[in-house]
């Protein structure tokens, strides 16, 4: 065998920067506990300052920025011996509630892994792991890995993109947020359409108990309301906008929920369908965000699906034609693509 050493040498530079990033996870996960991005942001500081403004171990902290500085998540002025944030960093790692939050995903990918045993032994039986059965850091993982695109684009984007909804809304709707997970969601559109009601609901019984929480923290407890119900069974009827966010792929049988949410819209209703961005093809998602959705869905989504009755595992990377098959087959008529970002694909569809 002759080994190009060009070729090996580019590998296992992929593989250091990928073994990196990999060690790097848990320690972006200290900061986002600890607070040290934000303390970091309020201004430049040597490790031991940064350990005082936390009340943390100076020399932890000292490895920990050291580690952040070789990553480029944060900056060190080498004179000094100091550390700092530039601005885009401070706005990616310091603010949960804001548009962007880097930390989250890596808190939702560090509980993924916790089921690295179940999930292999699930490689050689074919058994199914349901989204409950997952360390509780995936679900608050997954509430700061989404809710910064819906903060950024829910309802200056993706509402606005369809036809005739918001209006509605702001006169005074009936929604119906299927999936809802914590609630982050349901709260956002209870905020930005008081006069309308949403009636949000997950088949997770914990993450409705949290959902309740965040509703009421949040002062909108008036105008939602939660209950446990799986996607194909969820009361009321009569849904001006119908909303699933990033859980349509997730359903072991996404067409039996499709003519559920069918059933439950009014005439002229329409059901907000929010997936991961994906091509329709492998080949068209071998690609960053790819690779994150691929990895993703191989602890998630997929086991999710095939733990429970209906056949189908869409997986993360599904593609536009797969959902859209999923619509027309639950006798959607109209179905199009509203709005897109880097991370997700908007879609409307209606009777």
């Amino acid at each position: 065998m002759a080994l190009d050493m060009d070729k090996l040498g580019a590998f296992v530079n992929r593989f250091a920067g990928d073994l990196g990033a990999t060690v790097a996870a848990g320690n972006v996960v200290v900061g986002h506990e600890l607070g040290l991005y934000a303390a970091l942001a309020e201004g430049p500081a040597t490790a031991e300052e940064l350990a005082e403004r936390t009340g943390t171990h100076a020399r932890y902290v000292t490895e920990w920025a050291r580690g952040q500085a070789a990553g480029g998540y944060v900056e060190y002025d080498a004179d000094a011996d100091r550390y700092h944030l530039t601005e885009e960093q401070a706005f990616a790692l310091t603010d949960p509630d804001g548009p962007l939050y880097v930390p989250g995903a890596f808190v939702l990918a560090l509980g993924s892994l916790r089921s690295v045993p179940r999930i292999t032994e699930a490689f050689r039986t074919g058994a199914g792991m349901g989204w409950h059965e997952h360390d509780d850091d995936v679900f608050t993982g997954c509430e700061l890995f989404f809710k910064p695109g819906y903060v950024g684009n829910l309802t200056t984007a993706w509402i606005p993109a369809l036809d005739g909804v918001e209006e509605k809304l702001r006169t005074g709707a009936r929604i119906a947020d299927i999936g809802c997970g914590l609630g982050a969601s349901s709260v956002l559109m209870a905020q930005a359409y008081p006069s309308s009601q949403v009636s949000a609901s997950d088949y997770h019984g914990g993450s409705i108990k949290l959902a309740r929480k965040r509703a009421a923290d949040a002062g909108v407890t008036e105008r939602t309301t939660f209950e446990v119900a799986r996607a194909d069974s969820f009361s009321g009827t009569g849904y001006d906008l119908v909303t699933t966010f990033d859980c349509l792929h997730d359903m072991g049988d996404p067409v039996a929920a499709a003519r559920h949410i069918r059933s439950a819209l009014a005439s002229d209703g329409s059901w907000l369908i929010v997936e991961p961005a994906a091509g329709d093809t492998v080949a068209g998602n071998l690609n960053p965000v790819g690779r994150v959705y691929y990895n993703f869905s191989t602890f998630l989504c997929v086991p999710n699906a095939v733990s429970q009755p209906g056949g189908y595992a869409l997986g993360a990377q599904a593609g536009e034609a797969a959902i859209r098959r999923v619509v027309t087959d639950a006798g959607f008529t109209r179905f199009r693509r509203a709005a897109e970002t880097p991370f997700n694909h908007v879609y409307e569809a209606r009777p």
